[in-house]
């Protein structure tokens, strides 16, 4: 008898400890959706009244929160979209790297160790990184290029880790298959391996965009200024304006009413493109999901 009360007391035990453990990560999941609601009332009560179609035509006015921010929002798209066409490849080429073209497993978790330190660097040693190397180095003083290319490297641990999960929950009868016909390597990639994994690097790549869409640290010391410009025209001192930096500087003197006004429907407008980002992604994650349980 005494050792099925053990057996049963444990259990009660273990039964509570679960029941502590739901609570503590539900009541988690629920700070956490409060403050980001909190955030987006704030946000929308403060920048609705402001915002009307003509703020995104508009160019920027002469005065300090006055006019629209057309180019502030081209300028974070064109940045959004360098970003995307640096990081998508290079985050398939280390997949693939990882999964595929390094049979020794002892070589992938260091790959990923890099991957995880990269993602742990502050967004403002990015910036001065890219201070040092683009804008006084190469000489190209403030370039959208160069933001993009920075906030690529941001976002890279966040696009190949998606990838190289998706690669991974691959069912291995499709890459046998693919073998049994005779099929290389290089050709299993580009006819199985990416035609059914990209729904999971794009859903990354968008959910990395999304984080990239709102970062200043970076775009402030390489790519960004507050006015003066409007769509780049090269490489070299070929500086963009964008949302994130917009803000930045309103935020600096939101004492003022209209610069106040500004700065709430300024930042309205991103947290919109942010959203967007993050619902486009949605669906090709659970696309993503569906195909790798059916598989």
């Amino acid at each position: 008898m005494l050792p099925a009360a053990g057996c049963r007391k444990r259990g009660v035990m273990r039964k509570a400890v679960d029941r502590a453990l739901m609570l503590y990560c539900a009541g988690s999941a629920a700070l956490a959706l409060a403050v980001m609601g909190g955030i987006l009332l704030v946000i929308l009560g403060r920048g609705l009244p402001t915002f009307d179609w003509s703020f995104i035509g508009s160019a920027t006015g002469a005065t300090l929160g006055s006019g629209g921010v057309r180019y502030q929002l081209l300028g974070t798209l064109v940045l959004v979209l360098t970003t995307f066409v640096i990081a998508a490849p290079l985050a398939l080429g280390w997949a693939l790297m990882q999964t595929i073209y390094l049979p020794d497993p002892r070589w992938r978790w260091p790959l990923r160790r890099v991957l995880y330190l990269l993602n742990g660097v502050p967004s403002i040693l990015f910036g001065i990184f890219g201070l040092i190397l683009f804008v006084k180095y190469l000489g190209w003083g403030k370039s959208w290029l160069a933001g993009g290319i920075l906030l690529a490297l941001m976002i890279l641990p966040t696009v190949t880790i998606a990838w190289v999960e998706r690669i991974e929950a691959l069912p291995q009868g499709y890459l046998r298959a693919a073998a049994s016909l005779g099929l290389s390597r290089g050709q299993i990639v580009w006819s199985v391996i990416v035609p059914q994994t990209w729904g999971g690097g794009v859903s990354g790549a968008l959910l990395g965009l999304a984080r990239a869409a709102g970062e200043t640290a970076p775009i402030m010391f390489t790519a960004a200024v507050f006015s003066g410009v409007t769509l780049p025209d090269g490489v070299r001192q070929s500086p963009v304006l964008a949302l994130p930096y917009h803000i930045f500087v309103l935020a600096q003197d939101s004492f003022d009413p209209a610069a106040g006004a500004h700065l709430w429907a300024a930042a309205f407008v991103l947290l919109t493109l942010v959203l967007a980002l993050s619902l486009l992604a949605l669906p090709l994650r659970l696309r993503a999901g569906e195909e790798a349980t059916h598989g």
